[in-house]
C-alpha cells in the first residue's frame, strides 16, 4: 500500500510559502510557510502540525485495535499529540512527540488499559517512522 502526498514551495525561506496536498485531496493547496511554522499566528499549517495529527490517528487507530483484541471494544478514544520542534545547532530536530489519550473503554482494568495502550504505541507505524529508511530521489530541473 503507498500513499502520496506533495509540497509547492515558492520563493526564500522567510519569504516564500508553499502548499501541501494529498492524494485523497483530504489536504487541497493548504498553505504553510515560515510564519505558519515559526510564528503560529498566521491561516495555515506546517509539517509538525501535519505530523501530529497523522501520529495521533494513527495511534488512535493501533490502540482501538489492540483494545478490540483484546477484548475491551472501545466505546470511544480520543487522542491529541504534541509534536516538539527544537532549535539545534545543525538546524532543528523532533525529540519527542507527547500522545495524550482519553478513551471510554467499559469493562477494562487502569492496569490492562495502560498495559494495551502502550503495546499500541510501540506497534503503531507512525511511532515507528521515524526509524524507517528514508530514501531520496532528486533531480533538478531548469
Amino acid at each position: 500500500m503507498l500513499r502520496k502526498a506533495s509540497a509547492v514551495w515558492q520563493g526564500t525561506l522567510t519569504e516564500g510559502a508553499g502548499t501541501v496536498t494529498t492524494e485523497s485531496k483530504a489536504l487541497s493547496e493548504v498553505p504553510y510557510s515560515y510564519k505558519t511554522r515559526f510564528e503560529g499566528d498566521q491561516t495555515g499549517t506546517n509539517p509538525e502540525e501535519l505530523l501530529g495529527a497523522a501520529h495521533a490517528g494513527c495511534f488512535t487507530m493501533a490502540v482501538s485495535y489492540a483494545l478490540q483484541e483484546a477484548g475491551f471494544p472501545v466505546t470511544k478514544a480520543e487522542t491529541s499529540a504534541v509534536v516538539e520542534l527544537v532549535h539545534v545547532p545543525e538546524g532543528f530536530e523532533i525529540p519527542s512527540v507527547k500522545l495524550t489519550l482519553v478513551a471510554e473503554v467499559p469493562g477494562i482494568t487502569e492496569e490492562r488499559f495502560l498495559e494495551v495502550a502502550n503495546v499500541a504505541k510501540e506497534v503503531c507505524p507512525l511511532s515507528k517512522v521515524l526509524k524507517a529508511d528514508i530514501t531520496l530521489d532528486a533531480k533538478l530541473v531548469s
